[in-house]
């Protein structure tokens, strides 16, 4: 085919969406003009907290919608720090599933909802659809609020009509919110848009990671609290959402549903903060993290694969941590570089805090016996182990037997070699 008449092809199509996109506005308006007499109830007052109403297929949902400036101070950051993270992200050389190298902030939609129960399934509803969109000059967070049964089409049609992220950012959302959203889309799928297919930060999995030893629960508003420094004032709870949504229901008070959409609209604020001091910490350059935050990003990357990464993060803090020096010297080993490695395993036995010695011990004895030959040296170390092994399975709830069966293999095998 011609250039010239793959030009007119494309003209042709670009003019056939173009028509397309005029013709749905067209329809939009006549819509909204066909049900525009439908009573809301407190209509003027939805107005006055920015909400107004939706039109589809005979039923209606409320839109609010919320612009912050950049500058905006939730806790410890301003929504806009997460703009220079953003930038950094992209010159990281490491894979991490909550990179966002390739990603702009405007790609990222943080997500939430609150529903009538935490069970799931169908016997579920979700009644608020809640996300905020970080720009280059401002935050817009938009809430799609269904007003009674009957008016879910409303609802999904307007949170699917223009979507235009790529990744989700959610606080378990993987578990609970997006399978919630599949399963009600799936009772009207015949009268919306397909669900688009994206990408997914869960940030639950992250603050999991990093501060289950440090919280008795890593729910969202104690992450929030003791991590990112956030002080909600006058918050509704999440456990009474569903109540209070119900009551809302039945008269059309609006005090209460205005204190649920503000607790949803603080969460997917929090989204945006927490994507931002997450990033930071992973990021390898940073300073920033505290020694146990340290040690878990360095483990993360080295679970991920990215050794270079978590050899550089360990390297900050073998001098305190007895787990950093004993997971660098494992990394040693895999590099074939066995005497630092036998080093780190030493310092690692040696350290006061080790409470698993005998772990240490013996990859120092296989260094010993394998690679310098001190037979000798390396039966004294597995004694030692044995030793300290003895003493901490006795504070292990499960025995295994097998452990000291290859202690006494090893023993039997060093003495031989020494009796040659």
């Amino acid at each position: 085919m011609s250039i010239k008449n793959k030009l007119k092809r494309m003209k042709n199509h670009l003019q056939s969406d173009a028509s397309k996109t005029a013709k749905r506005e067209v329809e939009r308006s006549e819509e909204n003009s066909a049900f525009s007499q439908i009573d809301i109830p407190n209509r003027k007052e939805w107005e006055s907290f920015g909400a107004k109403p939706y039109y589809a297929n005979g039923e209606y949902c409320l839109i609010r919608e919320v612009e912050y400036d950049l500058n905006y101070r939730h806790g410890k950051y301003r929504l806009g720090d997460l703009l220079p993270v953003m930038k950094e992200w992209q010159t990281s050389e490491v894979e991490h599933p909550l990179s966002a190298k390739g990603h702009h902030a405007s790609d990222l939609f943080f997500f939430d909802t609150e529903t009538t129960g935490l069970s799931g399934g169908t016997g579920t509803t979700i009644f608020l659809l809640g996300y905020a969109r970080v720009l280059e000059d401002k935050v817009i967070v938009r809430q799609h609020l269904l007003p009674g049964p009957g008016n879910e089409v409303a609802l999904y049609q307007s949170f699917l009509e223009e979507v235009d992220y790529t990744t989700l950012v959610t606080y378990n959302g993987k578990a609970f919110d997006w399978p919630q959203v599949k399963t009600r889309h799936t009772l009207i799928r015949e009268h919306v848009p397909k669900l688009p297919s994206f990408g997914h930060y869960d940030l639950l999995h992250a603050s999991r990671r990093l501060w289950k030893s440090k919280m008795e629960s890593v729910r969202l508003t104690n992450v929030e609290k003791e991590v990112l420094e956030i002080q909600r004032i006058d918050d509704v709870p999440g456990f009474l959402a569903p109540m209070i949504y119900f009551d809302f229901i039945k008269t059309h008070e609006l005090q209460g549903i205005k204190g649920v959409l503000k607790h949803n609209e603080w969460d997917v604020l929090t989204l945006i903060t927490l994507y931002a001091h997450l990033s930071k910490l992973l990021l390898v350059g940073n300073e920033d993290r505290n020694k146990q935050e340290e040690y878990e990003v360095g483990r993360w990357y080295d679970a991920l694969g990215e050794k270079k990464a978590a050899a550089a993060i360990y390297k900050n803090i073998v001098d305190s941590s007895w787990k950093a020096t004993f997971k660098l010297g494992m990394l040693k080993k895999q590099e074939r570089n066995y005497q630092e490695a036998r080093m780190l395993f030493l310092q690692c036995f040696e350290h006061k805090d080790n409470s698993e010695k005998d772990v240490a011990g013996i990859e120092l004895a296989k260094i010993l016996e394998h690679k310098e030959k001190d037979v000798s040296l390396a039966l004294f170390y597995t004694e030692k182990s044995l030793d300290y092994y003895n003493q901490r399975k006795k504070g292990l709830s499960k025995n295994n037997p097998s452990v000291i069966t290859d202690f006494e293999k090893r023993m039997k095998r060093l003495q031989r070699k020494l009796n040659k």
